[in-house]
């Protein structure tokens, strides 16, 4: 397999004193010398901005939040470090968190800085560049490390706080409705019905977990020679919250591709290594003890939805310069893809 990963200069919108950094990491991060010999850019990412940092001979990686005006309750790296942190001696795959910082005198923004792990960024679904055996086994370790993480007992990790349990899909269309209006720059009608319908009806099935909130495979590192998932990353959306909804957005690559022409419902089946839809959720039913999922077509109507959201601020950011990524503009051209595939849902249930 490819690792995709790609490092950059260090963006002039995300740029900072490396000299105040550097005080600052001396006097608060065990094992840091002097002097940072390399900063560079993560460029996959679209929201908090990522680098990997050298010195001394080891790598660590900072995340923080971006500059300029943010959206209210958007890039809350101090969730992050929290559920990470959290999650250390559970059987969820996360980088060792190693320091957070809320002094903002330091970088402009919050920061934290965790573990480097060693692993193959694969941002494509299908998994273009491996076996159907690696296949199977990367995506067969994807759904088992998602229901692990459902499987948690977040108060006994001490999160009992980091959510409001119960009533997670009803908040959720809520907040990125708000979100959405915030972010604006043309007319959806198909977002409009969505905002419309979507609240109206809600499944009465309340489960509450500790929900990752972008679950995908490309916010994961596969190990380096095992086909299994090495950490997974990128939990500026976790909350405690419903565990279909993480389910239906890992689904999302069954129904729609950024990636080329073809959904993994067109590449699914035993000569490919990769799992249909049905049997992804027969497995995840399996490992989590849920006897079937009813209303299966709203929470895809929900996720669409939701991403449709998300695309929207990440455009709107774009357009004003402070995105983490300069694919943020075409990136936001989904937005309107993502809602009509979202409404298609709903009006093929009817």
């Amino acid at each position: 397999m490819k690792n995709e990963e790609q490092l950059i200069p260090v963006r002039e919108a995300h740029r900072f004193d490396p000299a105040a950094l550097t005080e600052y990491l001396a006097a608060n991060l065990d094992g840091f010398t002097p002097p940072l010999t390399s900063v560079l850019q993560f460029e996959i990412g679209q929201s908090n901005p990522t680098f990997l940092l050298e010195a001394g001979g080891r790598k660590w990686v900072l995340r923080k939040k971006p500059p300029g005006k943010l959206l209210p309750s958007a890039h809350l790296v101090h969730r992050e470090y929290r559920v990470m942190k959290a999650l250390k001696d559970t059987a969820v795959p996360v980088p060792e968190m190693y320091h957070l910082c809320r002094d903002e005198s330091v970088m402009g923004t919050d920061f934290f800085i965790m573990e480097y792990v060693d692993g193959i960024l694969v941002t494509n679904p299908s998994l273009q560049n491996a076996t159907p055996d690696q296949r199977r086994a990367i995506l067969s370790d994807l759904i088992r490390v998602l229901a692990e993480l459902h499987s948690v007992d977040y108060e006994a990790v001490g999160l009992a706080d980091f959510g409001k349990p119960g009533n997670y899909f009803a908040r959720q269309i809520a907040i990125w409705s708000k979100q959405y209006e915030a972010s604006k720059t043309d007319d959806i009608p198909s977002m409009d019905r969505l905002m419309e319908y979507l609240p109206r009806n809600v499944p009465k099935d309340d489960t509450t977990c500790i929900a990752h909130g972008d679950y995908r495979l490309g916010n994961t590192l596969v190990h380096e020679t095992e086909p299994r998932i090495a950490a997974l990353l990128d939990w500026e959306l976790c909350t405690l919250g419903h565990p279909l909804g993480d389910l239906a957005y890992l689904c999302q690559a069954y129904h729609a591709s950024r990636g080329g022409p073809r959904t993994l419902s067109d590449l699914a089946g035993p000569e490919t290594g990769i799992p249909t839809e049905e049997e992804y959720l027969e497995e995840y039913c399996r490992l989590t003890g849920r006897d079937g999922i009813p209303n299966w077509p709203f929470y895809l109507s929900f996720t669409f939805f939701r991403s449709a959201g998300i695309t929207q601020g990440v455009y709107k950011r774009g357009l004003m310069g402070n995105a983490s990524s300069a694919r943020a503009k075409e990136i936001g051209r989904y937005t309107r893809t993502m809602a009509d595939i979202a409404w298609s849902f709903i009006e093929k249930g009817r």
